[in-house]
């Protein structure tokens, strides 16, 4: 059954991608003659045309973090497969796939300009500040969560069905390793004169020897922190470790945030990206040749254990993989000033995200294996689900269960790393643009305060009913999904505005203005949710539903600056119009 899944699924996005995305292409015009800000405004710093291969893998690295891993499995295990699957696949090919398409050749058509910067010339300055207000404080969730779901996988351990243990500490050396690499290879083609072809076929392979090597040399700070305090519990001394490690993985934010792309995001990006692809071919090879059973019901009821109702929790939960508000900050910030020609953007804007709904039909699929009183299903763990899922499925094809599930957990951190730093540099970028204040020290003001924000909230402890604590991670999920497609419902309405103004065509209120309609409905319904499950109980000292209604406020905001200008009721600047059909 999970094999007809992946396959039926496989052929619907191929088949979306052939035509759907074809239609985009006529519908916005896109003219593989047309000289792309990568070339009018090159200076080989921040704009440099990249050929269609590499830029695929680096916007699809940056894009794929562990939201279409977690939404999915939480998803899953709340309402049951089939939902989540026709959400993946009906909101990537109609929502997720035309909102990064649009965004990215928005920028594109704006000089290579952000997707802030769109809505300022065709909306309004107020408009800009809302929506940089807006989207720094989206970058502030998304690094939060992140961070603390990745600390998660560093302690603690795994027992395999066959008896083997995988480690977190093992893990945690997996992927110290595994950020030294990229370090190495830049310094290596910056210095040594190494190509970026050798650098590959040398490096890559060291991925796998670091999975190995981990488990050998594991790196437990549980242990090293109990040693300090032997009076500790394990249970303190681990609570104590993960804290440990939320800090390190933002002091790493921060300095990979200011270091040289060349060091680190660069080469980390393209051997994340071949990583990336790896992780997603093996495990759909190990499905398709291990044949498991589907465990988990296809529909648990519209309510989940939780109290939580499928709409719009559904919506929320599952972010990335089916759309993203995230993926117009890449696509504007770094995708479109390398955008050889304006065809690529098919593939690039597209395609990547259409697999990412595969990363994430995947990642479905490693809970679907588990039956529904699976304690891991009553209280998921999403980075484990997946990994477990994996490791049983690369067993199929002989690959030692330990191996996998390492193998598993290191491509869930390769997806966060990606991730983290370029929202930490994006965050940087807006506080710079808000304060005005630019060299060394508005690289260090946008820098502390963009990971000083989440290293605030990572230090909050919640409990449940129970006294039990809750991971930060999950406290922030639904705030993070709910700001995540909130993003994405205003990305759709300054891209509607912009090909409304320009086109004054009908097709742009059915292609991008009902996903529009679609995402602020969902979204701003959840928020309010959220609100009212904090407050239900009176006032609370709870950061998160404050900072729900400060969303809904600036989301309200913007939609009000939008309809005004929509109506023609303000006049907006200087328009970047799509070309006449050649």
């Amino acid at each position: 059954m999970m094999v007809a899944v992946v396959l039926i699924s496989a052929a619907v996005l191929l088949t979306a991608y052939r035509t759907y995305g074809s239609l985009l292409v006529k519908l916005l015009r896109l003219n593989p003659h047309a000289t792309t800000p990568a070339y009018t405004l090159r200076d080989d710093v921040d704009y440099s045309p990249l050929n269609r291969g590499p830029l695929l893998n680096q916007h699809f690295s940056a894009i794929a973090a562990a939201g279409p891993i977690v939404g999915p499995i939480l998803a899953g295990a709340a309402f049951g497969w089939l939902p989540a699957m026709l959400w993946i696949l009906i909101g990537s090919i109609f929502i997720g796939g035309v909102h990064d398409f649009t965004a990215l050749i928005a920028s594109v058509r704006h000089q290579g300009k952000s997707i802030a910067e769109v809505v300022r010339e065709n909306m309004s300055q107020r408009a800009f500040i809302l929506f940089l207000t807006f989207i720094w404080l989206a970058l502030v969730y998304i690094i939060v969560a992140f961070t603390d779901i990745t600390a998660a996988s560093f302690i603690g351990q795994q027992e395999l069905e066959s008896g083997e243990i995988v480690t977190g500490a093992g893990i945690a050396s997996s992927s110290l390793m595994y950020l030294a690499l990229p370090i190495m290879m830049g310094l290596l083609m910056r210095y040594a004169g190494l190509s970026n072809m050798w650098a590959t076929i040398i490096f890559l392979p060291l991925i796998g020897v670091a999975i190995y090597a981990g488990q050998q040399f594991p790196f437990d700070v549980a242990a090293i922190i109990k040693s300090f305090s032997p009076e500790m519990t394990e249970a303190q001394a681990s609570g104590a470790a993960h804290v440990t490690w939320d800090v390190a993985l933002l002091l790493y934010c921060a300095l990979a945030s200011v270091a040289p792309l060349w060091l680190l995001l660069q080469p980390r990006g393209e051997l994340g990206g071949y990583f990336l692809f790896i992780a997603l071919g093996a495990g759909a090879i190990g499905l398709i040749a291990g044949g498991r059973p589907v465990e988990l019901p296809a529909f648990s009821g519209w309510t989940s254990l939780k109290g939580d109702t499928l709409a719009p929790m559904l919506f929320i939960t599952i972010a990335c993989g089916a759309c993203s508000g995230f993926h117009s900050l890449i696509a504007s910030g770094t995708t479109s000033k390398q955008l050889r020609s304006e065809m690529d953007a098919k593939p690039v804007g597209y395609g990547s995200m259409l697999l990412e709904a595969m990363v994430a039909i995947v990642s479905l699929c490693c809970v679907m294996a588990l039956a529904p009183d699976h304690a891991l299903v009553k209280n998921p763990q999403p980075n484990f689900i997946y990994a477990l899922g994996i490791g049983s499925f690369l067993e199929a094809i002989n690959i030692p269960p330990a191996i996998g599930v390492s193998f598993a957990l290191m491509a869930f951190s390769t997806f966060v790393y990606d991730t983290l730093d370029v929202c930490t540099r994006l965050g940087r970028f807006i506080i710079q643009e808000l304060t005005g204040i630019q060299g060394s020290a508005g690289r260090w003001l946008g820098t502390i305060v963009t990971t000083g924000a989440p290293m605030f909230f990572v230090f909050q402890a919640t409990t449940d009913a129970t006294g039990r604590r809750i991971p930060v991670w999950r406290t922030f999920w639904e705030l993070f999904g709910a700001s995540n497609q909130l993003l994405a419902a205003i990305t759709l309405l300054g891209v509607t505005v912009w090909l409304w103004r320009t086109r004054q065509a009908v097709w742009v209120w059915f292609v991008t203005g009902i996903p529009m309609v679609l995402m602020s409905v969902m979204s701003i319904w959840a928020l309010i949710c959220i609100i009212l499950k904090h407050f239900k109980g009176g006032i609370t000292a709870n950061p998160v539903p404050w900072i729900a209604i400060l969303l809904v406020a600036l989301a309200a905001m913007m939609l009000v600056e939008g309809i005004i200008v929509i109506f023609g009721r303000r006049p907006i600047g200087p328009q970047s119009p799509l070309p006449e059909p050649a």
